[in-house]
């Protein structure tokens, strides 16, 4: 039988109220917030969670901290193709993923098909950029509960899929790759081997 006792404040003797949930704590409950991990992150998921025991009952999604006027910068550019930059500086460790996304969503509204071989291409460099991007939330993470060593090693294979993005597009952070219609240039000759070297 699931308990239904109200947890009281002490001092007024009132139901405490969970801020956000509208309705009151139970006593064998307990709001706890999870993420963000590190003190410097900003723009990143925080999730306020009511839990009974291990179970989580109840939860307020906090979707970011952070505002870069992205909208209105680009409501000032005079073609679509020029949003593509401001993607990249949505979530600046998977920008490849930013630009695929909305390259995708403009070719829909556009009737753009493109060739198989792009679609490809974006979807390999989208995994990659996945990859890496797992790889520093797994090895930060890693240093928040104090293990240092994974946090090397994750960040020396990031640089492998670093050096490839370099070498497809010339940048390690911000790519400007993946454009509407198509990308800004073809692979390098070595690009298959490269990836399949990685994996």
């Amino acid at each position: 039988m699931e308990a239904t006792l109200t947890a009281v404040d002490e001092a007024t003797r009132r139901p405490v109220t969970i801020p956000g949930f509208g309705r009151p704590l139970k006593e064998q409950e307990m709001v706890i917030n999870m993420g963000p991990q590190h003190p410097s992150t900003h723009g990143v998921l925080r999730l306020e969670l009511v839990v009974d025991g291990e179970i989580v009952v109840d939860v307020i999604p906090h979707i970011g901290y952070l505002h870069r006027c992205f909208e209105k910068h680009c409501e000032h550019m005079t073609n679509y193709q020029q949003v593509i930059p401001y993607c990249d500086r949505m979530d600046y460790v998977a920008a490849m993923n930013n630009d695929f996304g909305y390259a995708v969503a403009c070719e829909k509204l556009l009737k753009i098909k493109v060739p198989e071989r792009v679609e490809y291409i974006r979807v390999i460099m989208a995994e990659l950029q996945r990859i890496a991007s797992h790889m520093i939330a797994v090895g930060t993470y890693g240093l928040d509960i104090g293990a240092f060593t994974p946090f090397l090693y994750l960040f020396r294979d990031r640089e492998r899929i670093l050096d490839i993005f370099e070498q497809t597009c010339g940048a390690r952070l911000l790519y400007n790759y993946i454009w509407i219609g198509g990308l800004s240039h073809d692979v390098p000759s070595d690009f298959q081997q490269k990836v399949k070297d990685f994996c």
